[in-house]
Formats: structure tokens, sequence, C-alpha cells
């Protein structure tokens, strides 16, 4: 049974099988997102919680994707490793991640 992504997530440019995603095809790369980036240091409040503060920042805890995008080298767990004291980036202008 295959799944189905709306045309909205990071999943829908992705090809399956009959069982299985292929290869990661991500919607968002750095060619559609923001190069304009600000750093930010995270607080206790999100101490593994990315979700809170995607919503926080984008409306929707559904871009907690956005921290780990944006950190490859320094987030390779996207929960464990979003700990308070951390300093990431972020896209400076917000209305560049869409739903």
């Amino acid at each position: 049974m295959r799944a189905k992504y709306s045309s909205t997530s990071n999943y829908s440019e992705t090809t399956q099988n009959k069982k299985y995603l292929e290869q990661y095809r991500p919607r968002y790369t750095t060619s559609n997102l923001s190069a304009d980036v600000k750093k930010i240091k995270v607080g206790n409040r999100y101490h593994r919680r990315p979700d809170l503060l995607a919503f926080e920042l984008y409306g929707s805890s559904r871009f907690w994707w956005v921290f780990t995008h944006y950190n490859r080298d320094l987030l390779k767990d996207p929960i464990n490793d979003f700990v308070s004291g951390i300093t990431i980036n972020i896209p400076k202008k917000q209305s560049d991640v869409r739903i």
C-alpha cells in the first residue's frame, strides 16, 4: 500500500516502490530555502522540543525539520541533539518557510 503525501509534505517529491520510500528527495533544499540565516541559542523551554520552537517561530510544529536542515553538522539526531544551550542557525525571514 502506498502512502499518500500532500503536496506540502517534504516527502512529496520522494518516489515509492510497492513497500518503501525510495531515496529521499526533499521538497525543500538549499536552493529554495533562504541562505540568509541568523543564530539563536536554544533555551531551556525547547530542550529536545524543536516542535515547540517551530510553532513559536513559524506558527506550526510541523516545521521542526527546518532546524535540522540548517544545522546538519550540529543536529545529527533532530530530537536528542536539540538541547538547551546550543546555538543554531535559522532562516532570517520566517516567510521563507511555507506550509
